[in-house]
Order: C-alpha cells, then structure tokens, then sequence
C-alpha cells in the first residue's frame, strides 16, 4: 500500500489499453505504484511550470553533460590566464617591490642623519630678520631694475597697421637683465621650487 494513503479509496480512469499497458510497464521500472507514479508526474509538470506536450529537447543528462563540459572549458580559460597573465605579472611586481625595499635599505644606511645643533630664540628671531631684510633689498632691486626697462620702452606708430612698443636697449645689457632674474630665481627658491 501507499504510505500517507491507506484510506483513500480507489478511483477508475478510462484509458486506451496500450497507454495502460505502457504507464503499468513505466509503474513497474521506477518500482512505484500506479497512483504514486502518477501523483509523482503531476507534480513534476507543475512544480517546473512543463507541459506534457512541451518537447525539452535533449534529455536532463545530457544537458547536465554540457553543462559539465562548458563548466571544464571555463575553468580551463580561467586556469590559462592565471598562468599566461597572471602569474609574469606577479612576479614582475613582486621582483620590483624586492628592488626597491633594497635600494630604501641602502639609503637609509649609507646616510646618517647628524645630531641637529639647537639655537636660541633671538638667533633665530635674528635669522629670519636678515633673511627678510635680504628679501626686500632683492625687491627694491629689481623694482628698479623694471622701472629701468619701462623707461626705455618707446611707442612706434606703424603707417601700414598697428602700432607697437620697442625696446631701446642694448644686448649685453638685457643679457645681464636676464641673468639678474635668473640668479634671484635660482638663489631663493619659493615653496614650490625647493
């Protein structure tokens, strides 16, 4: 008897005999009883939203085969990546990271830091007085040396088109202009330029 159904009676279908002979055959394989079988079909059909009639091509083994096979062909690619790229490329970062923390190690050996020498509030109050001192001195100089050039700046009225402003200096002189900027930039380097 069925388990869970002992107590339910018994009902008749009318079916063609070769269906009947063919589904007691079917009963028979899977061991169950006509009714379990049954009850077994219909719940397959609607516990996977399937029609009887739908066809679902290949049989489920076969498709679990595919499946296996496509799942082999991927751990395959990811496996030939890893290998191909992964792994140079981990070594190359790895030997370039060993470079530098022997270089980093090299440094700090080869350089001693001294012990720094302390001063006193008025030398360095004294230190940044001459160093402002200096700094304005430069400024005064140069403000001259602008005003120096905007003197000798002349306007030339052209008769063909615009006019424009020339330069009546000579060349050795806007060479020592150039190198008097050039040492005030070069000897007092601003906070960006250390």
């Amino acid at each position: 008897m069925d388990q869970g159904y002992e107590k339910e009676k018994f009902e008749t279908f009318k079916i063609k005999t070769s269906v009947a002979k063919k589904f007691r055959n079917y009963c028979r394989t899977i061991s169950k009883s006509q009714s379990m079988t049954l009850r077994h079909m219909v719940d397959f059909f609607e516990m996977n939203g399937v029609s009887p009639q739908d066809n679902l091509g290949d049989t489920i083994s076969t498709l679990k085969g595919q499946v296996i096979k496509r799942s082999n062909a991927v751990i395959a690619i990811i496996k030939n990546i890893e290998k191909i790229h992964h792994k140079p490329t981990t070594a190359i970062l790895q030997s370039l990271f060993e470079e530098t923390s022997n270089i980093d190690k090299e440094d700090e050996d080869s350089f001693e830091f001294g012990t720094p020498t302390l001063i006193t509030e008025n030398e360095e109050l004294e230190y940044y007085k001459k160093a402002y001192y200096k700094t304005q001195e430069t400024n005064n100089d140069l403000k001259k040396d602008i005003k120096e050039l905007l003197k000798n700046i002349k306007y030339v009225r052209n008769n063909f088109g615009m006019g424009h402003y020339r330069l009546n200096i000579t060349k050795e002189t806007l060479e020592h202009f150039k190198q008097k900027f050039e040492n005030v930039y070069n000897n007092n380097p601003t906070e960006t330029r250390r």
